[in-house]
């Protein structure tokens, strides 16, 4: 399944407003999102603040904790190596592996909740993620290869985990390291 639209709201090209992005050393960042249980106009919004802030970061996706909302909703618009683009938002998601597939990809990876470094992760080639969509629809996203590392990038984010937290420990110190170098520099 290629990419997968917002069903006709053209949440991802609509009405939001760019929120700020929460930057690592925010506990909201290491907690565990709450799942939603209100669906409707006000989720919808959300959704549409965070393509509009994921797209002027830029980025690939972003979670709802990123923008500082503990709720588990995530958007993505990324590049599948198989397919068109993966366009969409899940609420409430759960990852799944699809098939006997377990082959892990080691690719490069950052955040926008830790702007500058990059780095190799190993991810699962092949995942989907099953959820609603913000008026409580179903949902199924699938990706390979970059769309199914970023599937799984924005799950790790609703259940408090960033990225550096996948990497042993002196791997996670260095990048966390040349993070604050480059924050320094900027401020």
């Amino acid at each position: 399944m290629g990419g997968m639209s917002t069903s006709g709201d053209d949440l991802e090209t609509g009405q939001g407003r760019v929120r700020p992005i929460v930057t690592v050393g925010d506990p909201v960042l290491s907690t565990p999102c709450k799942p939603v249980t209100e669906f409707g106009d006000e989720l919808r919004q959300l959704v549409a603040d965070m393509f509009a802030t994921m797209y002027a970061a830029p980025g690939v996706g972003l979670a709802a904790n990123q923008i500082g909302v503990d709720l588990a909703v995530f958007v993505i618009d990324c590049p599948d190596s198989q397919n068109d683009s993966l366009v969409g938002h899940c609420v409430n998601p759960q990852l799944e592996v699809l098939g006997d597939d377990r082959e892990l990809e080691l690719d490069d990876e950052g955040c926008l909740s830790i702007p500058g470094p990059y780095t190799d992760v190993p991810r699962l080639k092949r995942v989907a993620v099953t959820g609603v969509d913000w008026s409580g629809a179903p949902v199924r996203l699938e990706g390979y290869g970059r769309a199914a590392r970023c599937l799984q990038h924005e799950t790790d984010h609703l259940v408090g985990y960033l990225y550096v937290d996948r990497l042993p420990a002196k791997q996670r110190r260095l990048v966390l390291k040349e993070y604050e170098q480059l924050h320094a520099q900027s401020s």
